[in-house]
């Protein structure tokens, strides 16, 4: 059995979040400080990772809602 759209929307939204909390974490990691301050900006990173882990984990709500349809409509075929 393929791939069905959602299962696919929601598969490639998991992908290009983690790809972004990746990218943004090697931004924070590589943030400069002097004098104890940091530099770099810092806020942006920051602040994109919590909305894109919001994202990343309604792509999987979304897959977690598909599997229990599909396993409920199996029960009711079987």
């Amino acid at each position: 059995m393929g791939l069905r759209p959602v299962s696919g929307a929601a598969l490639t939204s998991i992908q290009h979040g983690m790809e972004a909390l990746q990218r943004n974490a090697a931004k924070i990691a590589g943030a400069g400080r002097v004098n104890g301050d940091p530099v770099g900006g810092l806020a942006k990173p920051l602040v994109e990772q919590a909305g894109i882990a919001s994202r990343v984990e309604a792509s999987v709500q979304a897959l977690r809602a598909e599997d229990r349809l599909l396993g409920a409509l199996l029960d009711v075929k079987a």
